[in-house]
């Protein structure tokens, strides 16, 4: 997967469009990101231990991958992301600035 837990992308596509936040989570497994402030839902809680007035509470909910970029920090534009390999280990770069994304 091209994005990791603290990478900042911007939303390419759907209702969030444009917007920009920092990975919370990512999910592998199921291609999907959970993007700070990004696909807001509504969630009805049940009152309980942890929360006794219950109500309703918003939250980020999954998007796919696919829907998010990786701002070059160099830039601060959306970019691609290319693999290469430095002193055997595989590193992230932007394809735009050509800038390595991991330290």
């Amino acid at each position: 997967m091209h994005v990791k837990k603290g990478d900042k992308v911007q939303v390419m596509t759907g209702k969030d469009k444009g917007k920009q936040g920092v990975v919370l989570t990512a999910m592998p497994k199921k291609d999907r990101v959970i993007v700070e402030g990004v696909n807001m839902i509504k969630k009805h809680s049940k009152p309980s231990q942890l929360n006794p007035q219950g109500g309703i509470v918003e939250k980020e909910a999954p998007i796919h991958v696919s829907n998010v970029m990786l701002i070059d920090p160099k830039t601060g534009n959306p970019t691609r992301v290319g693999f290469t390999v430095v002193d055997g280990k595989k590193v992230r770069i932007a394809k735009k600035s050509g800038e390595a994304l991991d330290k």
